[in-house]
């Protein structure tokens, strides 16, 4: 979703003031780390909190999602950004048969997603005893 930026000037104290802007959508940094019992990922998505992620699983595909308000202070007015206030996350992955999606979890903190994704236990070899009918 893109809105068009537009700046009008402000005669009274001749400064430009930020009518709309755009939500950018980023792909968060992520790495991925992998153990004997599970594989981590961990996304980076600066000011974001957990109410504003959304983390969907159709099949294979995992999805993260997040979003950043920068809501201007109650009492003041946006005079000039150098930045986009509203950011999006957003970024998709392929998963193996070897992660238990039932056992998937997720933490934010300071910024960070960090997802576990716990292996599907091997099954032990076992032998089938055949009965005689």
């Amino acid at each position: 979703m893109s809105t068009e930026v537009r700046t009008v000037d402000n005669k009274d104290a001749n400064v430009q003031r930020a009518e709309r802007h755009e939500t950018v959508v980023l792909s968060p940094a992520v790495d991925i780390l992998e153990t004997e019992k599970d594989v981590l990922l961990l996304a980076d998505m600066p000011g974001v909190n957990e109410k504003n992620v959304d983390i969907d699983l159709h099949g294979n595909s995992l999805t993260i999602k997040g979003h950043r308000d920068s809501p201007v202070p109650a009492g003041m007015e946006l005079i000039r950004t150098e930045y986009q206030p509203d950011y999006r996350y957003e970024r998709q992955f392929t998963m193996g048969d070897t992660i238990d999606r039932e056992k998937i979890t997720a933490v934010m903190k300071d910024g960070v997603l960090r997802l576990t994704l716990p292996k599907v236990k091997e099954l032990a070899p076992r032998r089938i005893e055949v009965k005689a009918c």
